[in-house]
């Protein structure tokens, strides 16, 4: 069985759109391949086993037919940690891990992803860098856009590993504008050179992987639907925090935005109306254009602002609704307007980690994935860079 770890920087630069894509190249070559987080650090229960949600993940996706147990050995849920370190923890968790891995030995290839960044989990003795020399498995290390950032990460992320004897077999840059910069695959596989690590390939940004739609925004903070608009499907392109007055507000916002402000904020919320209604008034009743500009006009801080400024939608927090004539205000317009009973801050802090994250069911995204790294990486690559589990 050849084998290969998977790591990254950071949260959050892409190591589960790189597994999916990854693991589907290998299937596609026909080959027995599957796949393990030996660490993980958000943890779910199915069927009353606890899991990292990336092991359910690919799980669900790919059919994987090994017990969760097995493909996410050790997880560290709140309190873990602090628990370890006062040496509440006596079980071998290494060697839980070992065991998880020699489950696979009858597969053709195995990919084993990290969590975060080379040193997460040295808390518990089990970061990146200790588990992929523990398993003798060479390194993939994952970062994103840009030029400078991304190789510094790389590098640094590489010196720990390389410290413990883990060979870095190459790199992937993810989230890379490549219309915006020509020629920066050549640029980044110069400049990861002169660092001896081979650039294994560059994925280019796709907003609608990054980001979720409405549907998945209602069903990730638990909002309630006070008026679906057009189209829940519709991908978020940004967040706003609505908290200062009307007229700043709409400098930070496009008709990508989802827009988050405290369900009182009536000012901000009928100057949000208004530009929509600007931009869809042509199909609209001439009576409820009329009854959201009086309503504008007699609301202080309020702007009647033009369709250059209409948002996505509206999330309300604080568990705070408008008035009956505000709400049938952003109902006329139809605007996606939904409430949630948390403060701005947890409800945005919720929303950012949607923007981020996969689902099983985001069956349209995963498909997308498997397109992207198919066309724009060579499997061959990964698989020439995997070695044989055991051999140092």
């Amino acid at each position: 069985m050849r084998h290969l770890y998977l790591a990254a920087t950071g949260q959050n630069r892409g190591k589960t759109t790189a597994s999916l894509g990854l693991l589907d190249g290998f299937r596609r070559h026909g080959l027995d391949a599957g796949f393990m987080k030996p660490v993980g650090q958000r943890t779910q229960l199915v069927a009353g086993v606890p899991a990292d949600e990336d092991a359910v993940l690919m799980r669900e996706v790919f059919g994987l037919p090994e017990p969760l147990q097995v493909m996410s050995p050790v997880h560290i849920p709140r309190g873990f940690t602090k628990a370890y370190i006062a040496g509440e923890v006596v079980e071998d968790l290494g060697a839980r891990i070992d065991a998880a891995h020699a489950a696979f030995t009858g597969r053709d290839v195995l990919l084993i992803e990290g969590t975060g960044h080379a040193g997460v989990g040295a808390v518990i003795g089990l970061s990146n860098a200790v588990v992929a020399a523990r398993l003798h498995a060479p390194a993939v290390i994952v970062s994103e856009g840009g030029v400078g950032r991304p190789i510094d990460e790389i590098v640094l992320n590489a010196s720990h590993f390389a410290a413990l004897g883990v060979r870095v077999a190459g790199a992937i840059v993810n989230k890379v504008r490549i219309d915006e910069q020509p020629g920066i695959e050549q640029t980044l596989e110069r400049g990861l050179a002169r660092h001896g690590i081979p650039l294994l390939g560059v994925l280019p940004y796709r907003p609608v992987l990054s980001n979720p739609t409405l549907e998945m925004v209602i069903e990730g903070v638990g909002a309630k639907v006070l008026h679906a608009g057009p189209d829940l499907d519709q991908v978020i392109d940004g967040v706003a925090i609505g908290a200062m007055e009307p007229r700043h507000m709409l400098e930070r916002i496009g008709p990508g935005t989802l827009v988050i402000l405290p369900g009182d904020r009536e000012d901000a919320i009928l100057t949000l109306a208004a530009a929509h209604v600007a931009d869809v008034a042509w199909r609209l009743l001439p009576s409820a254009v009329e009854r959201i500009d009086e309503l504008v006009g007699r609301t202080p801080g309020a702007v009647d602002a033009g369709p250059e400024a209409r948002a996505l939608g509206i999330l309300l927090t604080g568990g705070y609704e408008p008035r009956p004539e505000v709400l049938e205000a952003v109902q006329q317009a139809d605007m996606f307007v939904a409430a949630v009973p948390d403060d701005t801050y947890t409800v945005a802090s919720a929303v950012h980690d949607l923007l981020v994250k996969t689902h099983p069911a985001d069956a349209g995204k995963i498909e997308m994935i498997k397109a992207l790294v198919w066309e724009h990486l060579f499997i061959d690559r990964f698989l020439e860079a995997a070695t044989e589990a055991g051999r140092p």
